[in-house]
């Protein structure tokens, strides 16, 4: 299968995309765009009412911690918007210059709901330091309904996301998000129960401050994936070493140089290859190789450049040669 389908019917591109895409997402993740697509509907819808209402009772309870929540939704919100977004271009058939379609925006949207969450959380960060040289009166009842709505919306969100997060790094992004949210929202009810009780004031920017440390605590995996992916890194759990002599043991190759695989988006990989063959290869070694890979690797597109004598790669061997 792989990227020959393309290779055969140039006529039946359009199908074939649609038929790779299909597999490419195998074992019970085949149609992962279409169902997230009402998870995203309701994550967005739910959180927004969820930043109005805590930026409105953070700003008249005079709660920073409060407010901290606000923005954390509200990057949320963002980071929801961006992912949907790039799930549903991801799907465009390719065309003109976009040779892949619009797969790579799906890794695009990833580095920007990481550099989202960086932003939001520095400003959160400085009104609460603000905050601490000069505590006010905050109105903890309110700020403990609020929070705790807020613990219930965002672990029912968090749920929608939990199915799909191993397969997706945007998935991953959109649960993270909303599972850290729900935990924040915990310590904000806990902070303003204390504030009720003791009467310290210096709890709610320091809960702030918490919150900021917890969201840049789960922000850098996620930017580390994402920045890997925009350097074309081997997906995580990809087992090179295994492709490599998976290849290497097909019957009639006797080696094997360049080596390069790769993610299309968040959820595909590619692979290319020169394989050295005396004897050459046919279709059927091709196509059977193809599918083996994308059983076995996941990598949805294979292409393979097969060298009948060892020296016709010479120029390309050394694997310190992209």
């Amino acid at each position: 299968m792989g990227s020959h389908d393309h290779h055969g019917h140039h006529q039946h591109a359009r199908g074939d995309h649609a038929h790779d895409h299909g597999h490419d997402h195998g074992r019970g993740h085949v149609h992962a765009p279409a169902n997230f697509g009402k998870a995203f509907a309701i994550g967005i819808s739910l959180n927004t009412a969820l930043v109005v209402a805590e930026a409105v009772c953070g700003y008249i309870g005079n709660s920073t911690a409060l407010l901290a929540d606000a923005g954390h939704n509200l990057s949320d919100v963002l980071g929801l918007v961006v992912a949907w977004g790039a799930s549903i271009a991801a799907r465009r058939a390719p065309s003109g210059r976009f040779t892949y379609g619009f797969r790579a925006s799906t890794i695009l949207a990833a580095l920007a709901n990481a550099v989202f969450l960086l932003v939001a959380t520095g400003a959160i960060g400085w009104e609460a330091i603000l905050r601490l040289r000069e505590p006010e009166p905050v109105a903890g009842v309110t700020v403990m309904v609020v929070a705790g709505i807020g613990i219930l919306i965002n672990g029912f969100t968090a749920m929608l996301f939990a199915s799909g997060r191993k397969d997706d790094i945007n998935i991953e992004g959109a649960y993270l998000h909303m599972a850290a949210d729900a935990a924040v929202s915990l310590g904000v009810v806990m902070s303003a129960a204390l504030i009720i009780w003791t009467g310290w004031l210096w709890l709610d920017p320091v809960t702030s401050l918490v919150i900021c440390a917890t969201i840049l605590w789960s922000t850098t995996s996620l930017l580390r994936g994402s920045i890997d992916m925009s350097m074309a890194a081997a997906p995580k759990g990809t087992d090179l070493a295994a492709i490599r002599a998976f290849l290497l043991a097909r019957p009639g190759v006797s080696g094997i140089h360049d080596l390069h695989v790769w993610p299309i988006s968040t959820t595909e990989t590619a692979l290319t290859c020169h394989l050295v063959m005396s004897i050459g290869a046919g279709d059927a070694f091709l196509i059977e190789t193809s599918q083996l890979l994308r059983a076995s690797f996941r990598i949805g597109h294979t292409t393979l450049q097969v060298e009948t004598h060892p020296d016709n790669g010479c120029a390309l061997a050394p694997d310190d040669v992209v």
